[in-house]
């Protein structure tokens, strides 16, 4: 079997705790599966056109925004989007692959994050009611879905270190097809959304991989990893 080269869209810091579990989730899930992987960090301000991520067999736009460059991280979304490249997106990687539908596919040009455009008109990414920094909650996964299906249950407990998310003054035009809702909280608010269509096109304002610095498979990174495996083939 080729070895699996997962490209980790995001600047690599590791005061960062989800950025120390990553190496680790990939770790657990490569043993899992008995595949073969490598990866590299990609850092934002080196996307400047597709060609930096075309060699991956993979995406992951990791947490930690904003990034150095919001172009790039949505170069490299809107490659994996389009190219039906296995991709996963977390905490950050949510927020920005909500930007990047919202502008690409909806044609909503002036869709921005608030974080780093806080007066835009259109800010899909808005600030948090409550901020989930350093917080759990529940997560629970709509049936039928491809983050359900890694999961293998109605729902779990994950853990964030975000302040933005979905505005629910966009949110029924951004996620009525094709893509949807994945998973919600206790009050009914996105931590989720999918890509129907897409190979495995995934993305999570929590951050699953924190589970591996518990010595805990993240059952995303194995589907992801799944995916791979199967477009190989």
């Amino acid at each position: 079997m080729s070895v699996i080269r997962l490209g980790l869209v995001g600047d690599r810091d590791d005061g960062v705790t989800a950025h120390r579990a990553i190496p680790a989730a990939l770790r657990l899930a490569g043993e899992a599966l008995a595949v073969p992987l490598s990866f590299e960090w990609v850092p934002t301000e080196e996307v400047t056109d597709a060609s930096r991520v075309a060699g991956y067999d993979a995406l992951w736009c990791v947490p930690a925004s904003p990034y150095r460059s919001m172009d790039g991280a949505l170069r490299a979304i809107r490659f994996a989007r389009e190219q039906r490249r296995p991709f996963l997106g977390t905490c950050g990687g949510f927020q920005h692959a909500i930007v990047e539908y919202a502008r690409h596919v909806l044609g909503w040009s002036d869709a921005e994050h608030a974080e780093t455009a806080p007066e835009a008109q259109r800010a899909v990414i808005a600030p948090l009611e409550c901020s989930l920094v350093e917080a759990t909650g529940a997560v629970r996964f709509r049936a039928g879905t491809r983050i359900a299906q890694a999961y293998g249950c109605a729902e779990t407990t994950e853990g964030y270190r975000c302040r933005y998310g979905l505005n629910p003054a966009f949110q029924a035009a951004l996620v009525s097809g094709p893509l949807r809702v994945g998973a919600e909280d206790d009050a009914g608010d996105v931590r989720a959304v999918e890509l129907d269509g897409h190979p495995f096109f995934v993305a999570t304002l929590f951050q699953p991989e924190r589970a591996a610095l518990a010595g805990r498979l993240p059952p995303l990174v194995a589907e992801l990893l799944r995916a791979c495996t199967a477009r190989a083939r």
